[in-house]
């Protein structure tokens, strides 16, 4: 009784066919990651300049006052209810009423439009 096996040229096809695949699909997946990272850390910058300028209105202060800390927009103060955290691992500034928050990953394009 003769086995069927493959040969060494059928299981090499194979492999090439799938590090082709490997080779177009991973870069789409870390640009997927690296995009939607983005994207969250534009809606947390968006969250953090409504949050400051809900602050602004309820303590009656104008452009440019740098009165809105991390502790009186999180937590008790009810504007925020936890402080929220990049992505891509980079810190928040919260920037004077008026101006608009930012990331210390703005390399990343993680800036306000």
């Amino acid at each position: 009784m003769k086995r069927r096996s493959f040969t060494l040229v059928e299981i090499m096809i194979v492999v090439a066919i799938i590090g082709l695949l490997a080779a177009i699909a991973i870069p789409s997946f870390v640009n997927s990651r690296n995009t939607s990272r983005k994207y969250a850390c534009i809606n947390n910058l968006r969250q953090i300049d409504g949050a400051k300028e809900q602050w602004a209105m309820a303590n009656n202060v104008g452009t440019g006052n740098t009165g809105a800390t991390w502790g009186t927009l999180v937590g008790a103060a009810g504007y925020i209810k936890a402080s929220p955290a990049c992505a891509a691992g980079g810190t928040y500034t919260i920037a004077a009423i008026g101006t608009s928050p930012s990331c210390s990953t703005t390399g990343l394009g993680h800036v306000l439009p």
